[in-house]
Formats: C-alpha cells, sequence, structure tokens
C-alpha cells in the first residue's frame, strides 16, 4: 500500500510541475540576465504649429457621419391621416 502511495504523491508532484512550467514562463524570469531593455532612438518632438496647419487642411464634410447608417433603413415618415 506505501509504495502505491508514493508513486502517486511522485506522479501528482510531475504533473503539476508540467502544468506550471508555462506558468512561470510568463511570469518574466528574473535569473535571465537580461538587465535593461535597450534604448531605441527617441521619438520626435511634435510641433504643434504643423499639426495645426494639417488639421486646418483637412476639409469639413458636408453631411454629418452616422456610423449606423447602413445598418438599418430610415424610419418611414408618418402617413397623412384623410
Amino acid at each position: 500500500m506505501l509504495k502505491w502511495t508514493i508513486r502517486l504523491a511522485a506522479v501528482t508532484a510531475v504533473a503539476a510541475a508540467i502544468l506550471a512550467m508555462p506558468a512561470s514562463a510568463q511570469m518574466g524570469n528574473k535569473r535571465g540576465g537580461g538587465g535593461e531593455a535597450p534604448k531605441g532612438p527617441e521619438k520626435p518632438k511634435v510641433d504643434e504649429k504643423a499639426y495645426k496647419a494639417a488639421m486646418e487642411r483637412i476639409p469639413e464634410p458636408k453631411e454629418k457621419y452616422d456610423p449606423w447608417g447602413g445598418v438599418a433603413p430610415a424610419p418611414a415618415a408618418p402617413a397623412k391621416k384623410k
């Protein structure tokens, strides 16, 4: 009986270790020696004047955009009473 209990405990421990491996891979290994990430080129500064000039060049739409316009037909006008 003791032999089966030890085997069951060993199999359970191995199964738990196998299931825990993917979770530990997602946690970010601190022992990896990666250090800080290398810094890439700096982002360019936003030029406010150029941004405002570009926004003024965009034409105003003639009609207001209706994102749900193609989903259902427009409601029909109510019928006139006689």
